[in-house]
Parts: structure tokens; sequence; C-alpha cells
């Protein structure tokens, strides 16, 4: 499997525009003076499905085979994987199936067959899901859309970080959440193409290790996933976005699930954005890192806002006024 490049990043970013407006880019004092420098949040979570992985949907479907789009699309998510492909099989015409897990965010689930796509629930874990989706996927010939081993969508969310950069040419660390990858090989693929100096720091929660465990042994591993935030929360790592990070990250944090609660009640508390936990946990990273962080300039990739009243309730009684 080709690893994509700087150029497919530009490429994506021309198909992308056609479709979605360029997120905003905005620092807040208040983050500022907590993390002791100047950080800006890139919104992702101002997308119209609430999450970046639209981008990569997009860049995918725009591009499938009439063959593929025939056969009809199925993918595995916790929720903003499966939004980002039935958002773009609805923009192109294509049917699309969800596999989620028993228990999922039922705002997301709800956006999801919003967006005409059909949703199947399976298993009480994400990789549970994932095993389905792929049975059903072998036995009917639909095109599976994994949701890190695809070229095309790691290149369709690395224009998050293009426009952060084009946005802002003088950061220097960008800190990206990590489930399977795409989002985190995407920064480092775009920072890279345009500064190779740029720092790329990966967070995950320490619930749901194994993309830091496979990170750190080079090799991919399984580990126990109980993270509360869907979009990190996986047990195991795909094998395009680690060989990406084996080569081009320079760190990975693993932070507590009440460090991405409070953050995400930072969020709302000093930036006026909702994030869900995913979203929030490049700010638990980086207060985490704030000494080291200091004096430079950092940019937060906010992946999405979908949390739920479930887990915002849990965040606000966690952060005391």
């Amino acid at each position: 499997m080709k690893s994509p490049n700087f150029e497919d990043v530009l490429e994506a970013h021309q198909r992308i525009t056609r479709h979605l407006q360029p997120t905003p880019l905005f620092s807040y004092p208040a983050l500022n003076r907590l993390i002791g420098t100047q950080v800006f949040i890139k919104h992702e979570n101002y997308q119209p499905v609430g999450a970046f992985k639209v981008r990569g949907g997009i860049n995918l479907v725009s591009q499938l085979t009439p063959k593929e789009r025939s056969r009809g699309l199925i993918a595995a998510s916790t929720g903003n994987h499966g939004q980002s492909v039935a958002y773009a099989g609805q923009l192109f015409g294509v049917k699309v199936q969800i596999v989620v897990p028993e228990g999922a965010n039922p705002g997301k689930v709800e956006a999801i067959r919003g967006m005409g796509a059909e949703v199947i629930s399976h298993g009480a874990k994400f990789d549970d899901a994932v095993k389905h989706c792929e049975a059903l996927a072998h036995k009917h010939g639909y095109r599976y859309v994994h949701s890190g081993d695809e070229p095309l969508l790691i290149a369709g969310v690395a224009t998050h970080t293009l426009e952060t950069l084009l946005a802002q040419p003088k950061i220097e660390v960008v800190i990206v959440p990590l489930g399977l990858g795409s989002g985190a090989a995407g920064t480092c693929i775009a920072a890279h193409g345009i500064n190779p100096a740029i720092r790329v720091i990966a967070v995950q929660a320490k619930a749901s290790p194994a993309g830091y465990e496979s990170w750190k042994n080079r090799k991919l591993v399984t580990a126990p996933n109980r993270t509360f935030a869907e979009g990190v929360a996986t047990g195991s790592a795909a094998a395009l976005p680690q060989a990406i990070l084996w080569e081009h990250l320079h760190d990975f944090v693993l932070v507590q699930d009440d460090e991405i609660r409070r953050a995400m009640a930072w969020m709302i508390q000093r930036a006026h954005t909702l994030a869900e936990g995913a979203g929030a946990a490049p700010l638990a990273a980086a207060y985490h890192l704030r000494e080291e962080l200091r004096g430079k300039r950092v940019a937060l990739i906010c992946s999405g806002g979908n949390t739920s009243l479930e887990h915002l309730r849990e965040a606000i009684v966690s952060e005391p006024y």
C-alpha cells in the first residue's frame, strides 16, 4: 500500500475545497495563559459533520471508480468516520452501510442515519464492529473503507494541517489526537511537506494505548481499549498510518481520561467551543507538556465536537469552577 505524499495532499485540497470551506484557526488569550505560550485551535468541530474525517471521505469517494460506486460502501466506526463516509456517499450518490459498536454515541448514530446510510450495530467495542464489517464486505462484495489504511483518506484529512500552516506559517508544534492514526499521519505529511522542522506530537488515551505501543515498539500491537473518548478508542493499530508515524512522528503523549474530561471543560470555559474527548485531547497533551512548549507557537487539532450529553455532563462535573 503506497503512502500518500505532499503532492497528494495538495491535490486533495483542490478536490475538498469544492465542497468544504476552510475551518477557523483561532487563538484564545485564556488558553494562551493556561499553556504559557501562543496556542491556535484548528476548529474541525466546525465541519458539517462536526469532525475532521469528512475531508478524507470526500477525497476518497470522489475518486471511486464506477464499479466501486455500484458495489456500495461499508465502514466500521465509533461515529466520526461513519459520518464522513455517509456524508460523502450522499454527496456523490453512493449507497453506504456503517457498522457501529452497540452503545455508540447516539447523536453520531442518528447523524449517520440522517445522511442516508444504513446503520448496523454489532459488538461491545469498535474492534468487534470492525470484524463484523470486514465479514460483511467479504460476503457481499462491498467496497470496504478502512478508517486508517486508506491513502486517500490520509491525504484528505491532512488538509486540516495544510490549512493551519497556510494561515499561520510560523507554527512550530502541531499536536493531533490519534485513534487508528489517519489524522496524525496526515499531519506529519502536510507539516513536513511545508517545513520538516515542525514538531508533530500525537496524543492518545492512556486507557486505550494501542497506537502508542505500536509506535513505541515499531510493530503493530493490540492493547486494552477502555477510554470513554470514542475518537481515540481502539484496541489495535493500522499499518499504513503507523508506517508513516514511525518515520515522521516526533513524540507521542498518553493522557488520562480525567485529563481529557478536564480539557473538554477548558475548551468550553476558555475557548467557548464544544469539543468531544478526542478533540480536547490535544489540549490535555499541551497542558501536560506546557513547560517544554513555552515560547513556541503551537497548533492543536480539535478533531471534532460530537460529544454526547453524558460525556459533556461528566466533563463539566469533573472541573470545579
